[in-house]
């Protein structure tokens, strides 16, 4: 078991204790786990469905470097699997996530970017 902090679209978030296997954090995200390094701190990662925005989840926090869509959870990152989140950790997380953005799909998609690299 590991203790996260849940961001769903639309929700204010929430701390949740999960089962550590990969078909638990899987339903969470609804699909395929995508690591995300949008938090500047060290040992805390966010993980989200890797294909969200091309199935058209909505669109679910801004972030500087752009919109995550979908549903996230933030847990810790020791370097070899994800793991729980402190207590400090998951209050601090559930506050700062606490207020939903309003982000529509056209953001989203607009948001949605690919970029091919010629050789």
């Amino acid at each position: 078991m590991k203790v996260v902090v849940v961001v769903e679209p639309n929700k204010p978030a929430y701390i949740k204790e999960i089962d550590s296997g990969l078909k638990s954090m899987q339903s969470i995200v609804g699909g395929l786990l995508e690591p995300i390094y949008f938090l500047n701190e060290r040992g805390v990662v966010m993980v989200g469905n890797e294909e969200a925005k091309l199935i058209g989840l909505p669109g679910n926090r801004r972030f500087l470097e752009g919109i995550v869509a979908g549903t996230f959870f933030i847990c810790g990152d020791n370097g070899e699997d994800f793991c729980s989140l402190s207590d400090e950790q998951c209050n601090e997380y559930a506050e700062l996530f606490k207020v939903p953005h309003d982000i529509t799909q056209e953001e989203v998609e607009q948001d949605l970017a690919i970029t091919i690299l010629g050789i």
